[in-house]
């Protein structure tokens, strides 16, 4: 995006997205440099004014209350942007060590300089390692001491004493929840002040892993994949009220269940709708929907006060059963692990194939299928293909097609 284009939707943000979601008392509390340039007052009353429609839960038994709507700084290094977000009253960003290649704990950590430390909360992860690519499971090899060299580098690049959570990323199954070695090096996290709380993040086979950090008693919070594509949700939704009857904090990602019904991008999914209905759990505190462009900041923050679903908004997420071709979001069931005859890791690679087309961002799709290590062409010597997805994916076409992406120069990602 050029210098030009970005200031015209910082402007435009301001003039119809902040003013029209907050109220016009509320320009008063936008920085200076949001403005180009102009001189502005910050009157706290106006600030406050502005964000006291927002809803606010707990987030478990942590003392902590947070809008519904945070914001997952994922696939965005727009300064300005999240910036933009801290002013217009979303107090949690939700980063992780390998995000941009650790460039989006850097970008975070410039916005959040000079900022008062009370006046935002900040979530990052740190995956264990060496585990299992296929099953997610951690090998005797995998030792505390690299997990806490990346906690304190994290640290390092946010340029913060501590975060407010710290997560172990990715798990997803039981074991890997209560696998000692790393249970333990979170708790020693917490106890030096490096983070407030501590919790577990679980793309797949969400409900188990949910139960495990709640019976485990040691973990504050879980960061979820719960949208309203999810097959699991009988065995999710109860996972999730026991969660936090127990105290943990629940917070939803993966809220917008890949952003586009098709490959192609024609048909969008209503991004907005499709927030509310996370948000229409009372056992979630907030939502950490990805963030690139002003206009879906404005969005978000236009949920922050309005979570009930229109009737409009339920036929856009096609709530009545009616197909919808697949979409681009894996569910993480894993039931196309045993299928393969390769063994492939095929979660992830589906995963990876989501951030190349749903969110165009291929740099992270890069990095995770290079990381997967299955070759260019991983399907070249199968015949038909004998797995069948739960969600009707074409699993092999979207295997070959995401696997030749690492062909291309890795200097072509950042």
């Amino acid at each position: 995006m050029s210098k030009d284009r970005s200031f015209l939707d910082r402007r435009q943000f301001l003039k119809n997205g902040f003013l029209g979601v907050a109220g016009a008392s509320a320009l008063a509390a936008v920085p200076a440099a949001l403005k180009g340039g102009q001189q502005a007052a910050a009157p706290a009353a106006a600030a406050a004014k502005a964000t006291a429609d927002f809803i606010r839960r707990p987030l478990g038994n942590t003392g902590i209350k947070l809008p519904v709507v945070s914001m997952g700084v994922m696939n965005s290094n727009n300064e300005n942007l999240i910036q933009a977000a801290l002013d217009s009253g979303i107090v949690h960003l939700d980063t992780a060590h390998g995000y941009q290649r650790g460039t989006n704990e850097g970008a975070i950590g410039k916005v959040l300089k000079g900022r008062p430390r009370d006046s935002y909360f900040i979530a990052t992860k740190v995956q264990g390692e060496p585990r299992d690519r296929r099953t997610g499971t951690f090998s005797a090899e995998t030792k505390a001491e690299p997990f806490l060299e990346k906690v304190d580098l994290s640290l390092q690049r946010l340029g913060l004493d501590y975060v407010d959570i710290m997560y172990l990323h990715n798990v997803s199954n039981r074991d890997s929840v209560l696998f000692e070695p790393l249970m333990g090096a979170l708790q020693k996290i917490k106890k030096e002040g490096k983070a407030r709380f501590i919790g577990v993040t679980t793309h797949s086979n969400e409900h188990d892993v949910v139960r495990a950090a709640t019976e485990a008693k040691v973990y504050d919070v879980v960061l979820v994949s719960y949208n309203f594509r999810k097959t699991n949700l009988a065995e999710l939704d109860p996972a999730i009220a026991d969660a936090a009857k127990a105290g943990l904090g629940v917070i939803a990602m993966k809220t917008q269940a890949g952003g586009f019904w098709d490959r192609e991008k024609t048909d969008p999914i209503n991004m907005k709708a499709a927030l509310k209905w996370a948000l229409s759990n009372p056992n979630i505190t907030t939502a950490i929907p990805g963030c690139t462009a002003f206009d879906q900041l404005t969005l978000n923050l236009e949920a922050m006060t309005d979570i009930k679903l229109t009737d409009k908004e339920k036929a856009d997420l096609r709530l009545g059963g009616e197909d919808h071709g697949g979409g681009l979001y894996c569910q993480g069931c894993q039931a196309c692990l045993p299928q393969c005859p390769k063994g492939l890791p095929l979660p992830d690679l589906m995963r990876s194939y989501m951030y190349a087309y749903g969110y165009r961002n291929l740099g992270t799709a890069y990095d995770l299928v290079g990381d997967l290590g299955v070759g260019t062409d991983p399907c070249a010597d199968c015949g038909a293909c004998a797995v069948k997805c739960t969600m009707g994916f074409d699993v092999r076409a979207r295997v070959t097609t995401i696997a030749q992406l690492q062909a291309a120069p890795a200097e072509l990602f950042g």
